[in-house]
């Protein structure tokens, strides 16, 4: 081979400029850079723009003002990498200024941005479009354009970046955006839970805090709460409680398990494995009042359901919610005054806050904060409900002056459940003759004219089951009470009224009382009086017009086997504490007694109308006394269960359809709402299904129902 010869380098054109080194100190000069055709100058101008828009806020404005955002949205999309890289850096800073993310919004730049987290890209161009995406997700609009463009899917994907930054931005992101329900749903279908409970093993706390925080939003969807179930999630909750050095996320884990303890197979799988234990023991002797607050919180939202609250009876949770009571800071009182609540509707419990619990509440209603009351006094009007024993350890634990106290509460909530607590006392002979001593009567007169309709009600029951004596009835009739009663008679509201003129007919025992009460209504009673009349003239007519005498009176035939199904329900039914079980267990009866459950494809096959059309003819009747209908369908069921409800004091109303339907409603308090502080809700209506689910509940309207009542 021969020697190699160095070949000189070629001139460069005559119509090029040698490279310059171009700077300036100018951010203005900067800014008309962007616009250059050269991917050098690009480049630098772009890195000269992030480190100024690095120094603060008041940069990111000036950058604004000289109008370089549009000039760089264009670069998110430049054929140089660096470039690319470069203006993706600045917009991950800039879009934590407000006004930047308005103009980003307006540009419609997101699909730009989605698109730097392409598989391909380099690590720190995730880490700055990732970044930007947090930082304008924080807005409503933005959360939409970024689920719109797909920014979701490549999100999850990132949680599983080898680099913390990106790590960190894009489950902040996606937390953001878990707070639209749509993006939920979209997270269950991408198999997002995985990933984020491997971010609580992050060495970064704020890591594992943002993993814990969006955990907390999606878990309220049951089929999230499933997920993180059978990726062993509960055991990742429960370590990071037993792990002193975590303590910083501890608030925020109990929050998650609050969530989960709703569904029973996860309440069942965190007591077979202590976690249920470990929890109660961690609540209770914890020193942070905001994790007190929350665990009383979860074993309220898991209280509501039956099977809930008889397992944590068992792991006697009783005890750790009276030891909350003691908590000197005022939300864990609430809360643990809301669990108890919740846990009242457990016959067990209800027992062991006789003695444990009640004293502990009685204090709280003294408490200077109007919340702690409300709380307090709930807990004691659920627990003294349809028990005796407990209303008379609230009398023995002098409870009756600072419930006395409370029904001139500005809390409506607060003096409806006072009320109830004392119309609870008063149902005891024994208790009811101390009431008097304490002003309950004159006590009672603003809640009667209060504006809330379950103020009133209250009020008036209270009324009705203290006004049994003389001396009550004279301190209500002299305290100006009986005014305020009367008018409530004229209420639009189905309770106050039947609370009301239950009332007055207690009242009405006293001859100085009645003459009162009909002084009061006298306007009224006119209008009767002529109506009265009328009637009267009218009855007289055929007499006068020579007609004969009527005939003999008739009477209904004798219905042994109803007196039967009374005697039954009322023995075995009548003592069921809780008003829903006992409608369903009386709809199962009736169902029973009629012929039992239907089947819809069936129901043609039933031959009621034979059955009936016998007992017409051996009655020589077309009255067929309700009892003897062994096949009945929809009205006769109808109409048997509301003789019975009636008879047990379940309030129900029998709603006659077309074609032969005939249905029950009843009025329920909504679940979800029990325990809440603030005014009682509303209570909800349901069809009872007395043929082809006897028991079932369908609430009013609903598709079920819809398909209940009409053909």
């Amino acid at each position: 081979m021969g020697k190699k010869v160095k070949k000189e380098a070629e001139p460069p054109p005559k119509d090029v400029f040698d490279p310059l080194t171009i700077e300036s100190k100018k951010a203005a000069t900067v800014v008309l850079m962007l616009n250059s055709p050269e991917e050098e100058i690009l480049a630098k101008a772009c890195e000269a723009i992030y480190r100024f828009a690095l120094k603060g806020e008041e940069n990111k404005a000036t950058l604004l003002e000289l109008g370089a955002v549009e000039p760089l949205t264009k670069l998110l999309t430049h054929e140089d990498k660096i470039v690319r890289r470069n203006a993706t850096m600045i917009f991950g800073i800039l879009a934590s200024n407000n006004d930047v993310k308005k103009l980003l919004r307006e540009l419609d730049v997101m699909n730009s941005v989605i698109a730097q987290l392409a598989p391909e890209e380099e690590v720190v161009i995730h880490e700055f479009a990732s970044l930007c995406l947090a930082n304008m997700s924080a807005e409503y609009t933005s959360k939409v354009q970024i689920l719109e463009h797909g920014g979701l899917e490549p999100l999850v994907r990132l949680l599983a970046s080898p680099d913390p930054d990106v790590k960190k931005n894009s489950v902040e992101c996606i937390y953001n955006l878990t707070q639209d329900f749509q993006c939920r749903a979209a997270l269950q279908e991408l198999n997002a839970i995985p990933p984020i409970l491997d971010l609580l093993k992050s060495e970064y706390p704020v890591i594992q805090l943002l993993a814990l925080k969006t955990l907390g939003i999606i878990t309220n969807d049951k089929e999230a709460r499933a997920t993180l179930r059978d990726n062993q999630g509960v055991d990742h909750l429960i370590k990071i409680l037993e792990t002193k050095e975590l303590n910083d996320l501890h608030i925020e884990a109990l929050a998650v398990i609050a969530n989960c303890l709703e569904d029973m197979d996860t309440l069942v799988l965190i007591q077979q494995t202590g976690g249920l234990k470990k929890l109660l023991s961690f609540a209770e002797n914890s020193t942070i009042p905001d994790i007190q607050k929350n665990a009383a919180k979860a074993i309220t939202k898991a209280a509501y359901d039956p099977e809930n609250r008889k397992l944590f009876h068992e792991q006697e949770v009783e005890k750790c919610l009276v030891a909350l009571l003691g908590s000197e800071n005022d939300e864990t009182k609430i809360a643990a005054s809301q669990a108890i609540s919740a846990m009242c509707e457990n016959t067990g419990s209800k027992e062991f806050f006789n003695n444990q619990g009640i004293p502990q509440l009685i204090l709280l209603l003294k408490s200077d904060s109007e919340e702690v009351r409300e709380a307090a006094s709930l807990a004691l009007a659920n627990l003294t409900t349809c028990h005796p024993a407990n209303a008379k350890a609230v009398a023995e634990a002098d409870g009756v002056d600072p419930l006395v106290n409370i029904l001139s509460s500005r809390r409506d909530g607060a003096v409806a459940n006072a009320a109830t607590v004392l119309a609870n006392v008063a149902m005891q002979e024994p208790l009811r003759a101390g009431l008097q001593s304490h002003g309950v009567s004159s006590a009672l007169l603003g809640p009667l004219r209060s504006a809330n309709t379950v103020v009133q009600s209250k009020a008036a029951l209270t009324v009705a089951a203290t006004a049994c004596d003389v001396e009550a009835r004279t301190e209500l009739r002299n305290s100006g009470g009986l005014e305020p009663l009367v008018e409530l008679l004229r209420s639009k509201h189905d309770e106050v009224r039947r609370h009301a003129s239950w009332a007055v007919m207690v009242c009405a025992n006293d001859e100085l009382t009645a003459v009162e009460l009909c002084k009061l209504g006298k306007g009224r009673g006119k209008k009767e009086e002529e109506k009265v009349k009328e009637e009267e003239e009218v009855s007289t007519l055929p007499k006068l017009m020579g007609e004969g005498s009527p005939e003999k009176e008739w009477y209904p035939p004798f219905d042994p086997d109803f007196r039967v199904y009374v005697y039954e329900v009322t023995k075995s039914i009548f003592p069921i504490t809780d008003i829903k079980e006992q409608i369903e267990v009386l709809a199962r009866y009736v169902a029973e007694k009629m012929g039992g459950k239907m089947s819809k494809e069936k129901l043609h096959n039933f031959s009621w109308e034979l059955h009936v059309s016998e007992l017409k003819f051996q009655l020589k009747s077309n009255v067929v006394p309700i009892g003897q209908i062994k096949k009945g369908i929809f009205y006769h069921r109808a109409l048997l269960f509301k003789a019975l409800a009636d008879k047990i004091g379940i309030g129900c109303s029998l709603v006659r359809g077309e074609y032969g339907r005939a249905w029950n409603e009843v009025q329920l308090m909504n679940e979800s709402r029990k325990g809440l502080i603030g005014a009682l809700p509303p209570p909800e209506v349901y069809i009872v299904d007395l043929m082809f689910h006897p028991g079932g509940l369908m609430k009013l309207r609903s598709r079920e129902a819809d398909l209940y009542r009409y053909l």
